[in-house]
């Protein structure tokens, strides 16, 4: 894998996407439609889908792509795998709360090796680099250059203290009975994989997620976590969370800093 070229393309595209989506975003109005697992898609999840899986089958004709939106129509189950959210946060969408983001990724042996996840509503884009170290771009942002760069590293936490994020959709008990666990310095709630990246920033230590979550959810925010030092391990057993699964379907997890006391599940 040419890993220069495929972060240049997945950057690229995924600001192509976000472009689209702010489109229908800023629109006066847009058409919510609720899909067979009862979760609701729009159609900026379509044209995010058709920008960023039209891009990845030109540049990269030989990788193995999953989407969300085409999830039906993946059958095989591949080593290497590009895998895609066009726009994960779609209740942050729908609410106009601006908490979405695009998110691309490159799966290689189970694990989340590069990825990019971009809030085009908030101006945020984290993405691994063509090594696989995490960096924040700063806007405004350039499709064919790359902007100023600043290093992520999750934080030194104090378990005492600990800054916790979680879901803004689907906070339950189960998840406040786990952070009530923890010595809990403050709070915060974020949509989509921003949370992800929030931990990788330094900004939060631990994002405990006891939902349902795919794998196109999480496997660009699991990237670029892993490429500021952190860690993503399932609730059971704390085990490392892998990708390539059937049905693509993730069990609980924990992304946390590794500095992060975990507690049992």
């Amino acid at each position: 894998m040419d890993y220069s070229k495929l972060v240049t393309v997945m950057r690229r595209l995924a600001l192509e996407a976000g472009d689209r989506i702010m489109e229908i975003y800023e629109a006066d109005d847009f058409d919510v439609k609720v899909k067979s697992d009862d979760s609701p898609v729009t159609a900026a999840d379509q044209a995010a889908d058709d920008i960023i899986s039209a891009g990845l089958r030109a540049e990269f004709p030989d990788v193995a792509l999953v989407t969300e939106e085409q999830a039906a129509s993946h059958t095989e189950q591949a080593r290497t795998f590009l895998i895609v959210d066009p726009l994960d946060g779609t209740k942050e969408f729908i609410h106009r709360r601006g908490d979405f983001t695009v998110n691309i990724a490159l799966v290689e042996d189970g694990e989340p090796t590069r990825g990019v996840v971009y809030a085009p509503a908030k101006g945020r884009m984290f993405f691994t680099d063509e090594v696989g170290h995490a960096k924040e771009e700063t806007g405004p942002f350039d499709k064919d250059s790359i902007g100023m760069l600043t290093a992520m590293r999750v934080a030194q936490s104090d378990n005492d203290a600990l800054m916790v994020v979680a879901s803004k959709s689907h906070r339950d008990q189960a998840t406040d009975d786990y952070i009530g666990k923890y010595s809990v310095k403050d709070m915060k709630s974020a949509g989509s994989s921003l949370k992800f990246c929030l931990v990788a920033t330094g900004e939060a230590d631990l994002y405990p997620r006891l939902g349902r979550t795919m794998e196109w959810d999480t496997a660009a925010g699991h990237a670029v976590l892993k490429g500021a030092g952190g860690f993503v391990a399932r609730f059971d057993d704390q085990t490392p969370l892998t990708y390539g699964k059937d049905g693509f379907a993730n069990p609980f997890f924990i992304a946390y800093a590794p500095d992060v006391e975990l507690k049992d599940s």
